[in-house]
């Protein structure tokens, strides 16, 4: 593969440790993502079935915007790899981010029927992109979960188009995801949302 693809892997190697560390990738749950080209569209993902915190670079796979592999590496993609797709697609993100964290996958199953989530103001908010202020009011949909890709895929894209101003969604009892411009930026807004999920649990007396 290329020097450019080499260096994502590496780097979605990192992040994963690193939340893996702060549990937010237990077990073999959540996947990164990171685009390698756009034109035709590749990404580099985190395989199935993989624990996040024994990652190797040579584990990272590269796929095709319908989910293919490109490369020799082992194992397969996620069955949540039409979801990065989308995700991409919709936001034109650099990388993506699913984590299982407690608190989302709590919040997510308790707002269901509200549609979402709001969040306002904290400070941690301006950590998001374009967002420069604490009176910001994060608007994050929930989304029923299914094991239906090609179903939920299309969920979240038309979740997207309606609300074009958020920066994750949840999918109930399963957790987050969001994405940022690179995987620098996806990785900041995981930290960022964490923190607010458990603000906001905490506060509510979960």
């Amino acid at each position: 593969m290329s020097e450019p693809f080499d260096q994502l892997a590496s780097a979605l190697v990192e992040a994963a440790t690193m939340l893996h560390t702060r549990g937010l990738l237990q077990g073999t749950s959540g996947n990164l993502s990171a685009v390698v080209n756009r034109q035709p569209l590749q990404l580099a993902i985190t395989p199935s079935g993989a624990d996040k915190g024994q990652l190797s670079s040579s584990q990272i796979l590269a796929i095709d915007k319908s989910c293919r592999i490109l490369n020799d590496a082992s194992g397969k993609p996620s069955d949540e790899s039409p979801l990065h797709v989308t995700v991409v697609n919709a936001r034109d993100a650099g990388a993506v981010i699913h984590t299982h964290s407690v608190w989302a996958t709590v919040l997510s199953d308790l707002h269901l029927n509200e549609g979402g989530l709001a969040i306002e103001g904290y400070e941690m908010l301006k950590g998001l992109h374009g967002v420069n202020t604490h009176e910001h009011r994060e608007w994050i949909p929930i989304l029923e979960n299914s094991q239906d890709m090609s179903t939920l895929a299309n969920d979240v894209d038309e979740a997207l188009k309606a609300n074009v101003a958020a920066h994750a969604f949840l999918l109930r009892r399963h957790g987050l995801y969001t994405w940022g411009r690179d995987l620098k930026e996806a990785k900041r807004h995981v930290e960022i949302l964490e923190f607010l999920f458990e603000a906001v649990g905490r506060v509510s007396g979960l």
